[in-house]
């Protein structure tokens, strides 16, 4: 019987990490004339924080297809850039309200909230720059894909769309189905995507991109709800950001919907099931999987 290795996937994760951390350092520069300070804000609130695990998602992804390592990485770079957008919006004071954001000041508190808009606005078209570089894949259709799977995957039928509804039903009961397609949309979007990403750089097959992408839908749902666990139990030290503010915002969570117990039984389904979808891969998905048991089971 052959033997599989066990998976070091702490490693792995901080492996991928450095790699995105170097390309988010050379694809954001510092810049000495009158706009360096919004440049200064982008690496801010892009650099050196953060689980990395939509980064980690496409390089993993695309392994599987034997993609180029500085060609997934910037894919990841521009993945980290659009979700630090999201997040130094999420912190306004006319949005979330957080002052805290990956253990630090958030962005609007280090610079002012001007800069923070301006910082996350030009994060976005980065991210989208850098998806239709040459540098990104050889492939003008593979770069228009990506454009387009981003743009689809973060706008009004994604992850803004997702933010906008979170609003609207503050203080409200949502069902379980409304919360599910609202988190699908606010979180789940992007990390699908993530993986999604590392198949079109593969140029993989229909078949294995429609795993990949169930696989990221599932494991976003797992990743969404052990947030919301995370808000319930946390602490803001684990957390690195304001603990209970969900309950105390009356925010929409599976967790009002099924109760501790119940959630977390849910997020482990979930888990179990985008791990199925990797089966077609075979030993080179372990990491994937290996994730999606990590999903559920991290503290912060």
């Amino acid at each position: 019987m052959k033997t599989v290795p066990p998976i070091d996937l702490p490693g792995e994760m901080a492996r991928a990490a450095r790699l995105v951390e170097q390309a988010l350092d050379v694809l954001l520069p510092s810049v000495d004339t009158a706009e360096g300070r919004v440049a200064e804000a982008m690496r801010y609130a892009t650099l050196g924080g953060g689980k990395r695990l939509r980064a980690f998602l496409v390089m993993q992804a695309a392994s599987l297809f034997s993609v180029a390592e500085t060609c997934a990485a910037r894919v990841a770079a521009s993945v980290e850039m659009l979700h630090a957008y999201s997040l130094v919006h999420d912190d306004l004071p006319s949005m979330d309200n957080d002052d805290l954001r990956r253990g630090k000041p958030s962005t609007h508190r280090a610079f002012d909230e001007a800069t923070a808009i301006l910082a996350g606005d030009a994060l976005q078209t980065r991210a989208f720059e850098i998806l239709a570089e040459p540098d990104t894949h050889s492939d003008p259709q593979a770069r228009c894909e990506l454009v387009a799977a981003l743009g689809a995957a973060a706008g009004a039928r994604g992850m803004v769309g997702g933010q906008m509804i979170d609003m609207l039903s503050e203080g409200k009961t949502l069902d379980g189905p409304a919360v599910t397609r609202l988190q699908a949309l606010k979180t789940g979007r992007l990390i699908q995507y993530s993986v999604e990403a590392g198949a079109i750089l593969g140029r993989a097959s229909a078949q294995d991109r429609h795993s990949l992408a169930a696989y990221g839908r599932d494991i976003g749902a797992a990743f969404q709800i052990t947030d919301d666990l995370l808000d319930v139990e946390g602490s803001a030290e684990d957390l690195g950001k304001t603990a209970g503010k969900d309950l105390a915002a009356g925010k929409a969570t599976m967790v009002a919907v099924l109760g501790v117990e119940m959630a977390r039984a849910h997020a482990d389904m979930l888990a179990a099931q985008a791990a199925k979808h990797l089966d077609g891969f075979g030993d080179r998905a372990a990491c994937l999987r290996a994730l999606a048991a990590y999903v559920v089971a991290r503290r912060n």
